[in-house]
């Protein structure tokens, strides 16, 4: 097996594999309605910065995703936003790479969530992930549309991409620092909403209970 086809059958296994998760997971109605939502704002807000090369809020949007709501939350937000958006922007061989590098951002938010609940914890994993997203989109492109997969190719490839990187890690930054501290605060709330079950137990009423 080739460099090339390797690098594709290990995204496409990890991306069929993180959504089966999604799919096989405990969310009710409620938590599916939420991830969908805001895979959706995710989705408006970089076809809403689609001007602005790699500056968009959708890595933030996921990371607090992932972060308040749980791992497969955040996976499921960043995969529907890459998908929701091309769209609008167009799909192409690009997009299964853009969701799995998404979902894994929102991963990351569920695994360092005390750190990505800080607004100055969320900047700096999301500047990691604007340089860590541009790196993996490399490698897949390379991948997919060639010439090789190779370290040379490599990088020569992230050489000429640098500035996107940056502008994305530094848009991360931008979002992070001022609609970060709203949306954790306000997903905060919804998810302590959504892990409340009412249940009717036989002479007491109805008693509020958490799984």
């Amino acid at each position: 097996m080739s460099a090339a086809a390797l690098v594709v059958t290990i995204v496409l296994i990890a991306l069929a594999l993180g959504l089966v998760a999604v799919e096989r997971g405990r969310g009710g109605v409620k938590e599916l309605a939420l991830v969908a939502a805001l895979g959706a704002a995710a989705a408006a807000g970089r076809v809403l910065f689609a001007a602005i090369p790699s500056v968009k809020p959708v890595s933030v949007i996921v990371l607090v995703a992932g972060a308040t709501l749980g791992a497969r939350a955040g996976f499921a937000t960043g995969a529907i936003a890459a998908l929701a958006s091309n769209v609008v922007l167009g799909q192409g061989s690009w997009t299964p790479g853009q969701m799995l590098f998404w979902g894994l951002t929102g991963v990351t938010g569920a695994v360092f969530a005390p750190v990505v609940r800080r607004p100055a914890g969320l900047a700096a994993v999301g500047v990691a992930w604007g340089f860590l997203f541009g790196w993996g989109m490399n490698l897949w492109t390379l991948a997919t549309l060639g010439p090789q997969v190779s370290w040379s190719a490599m990088v020569a490839l992230s050489s000429t991409s640098i500035w996107f990187e940056v502008a994305h890690a530094a848009g991360n930054a931008v979002f992070a620092l001022t609609i970060g501290p709203p949306l954790i605060r306000m997903l905060t709330r919804y998810s302590a909403r959504i892990e409340t079950d009412f249940v009717l137990e036989p002479g007491s009423g109805v008693v509020p209970s958490r799984e």
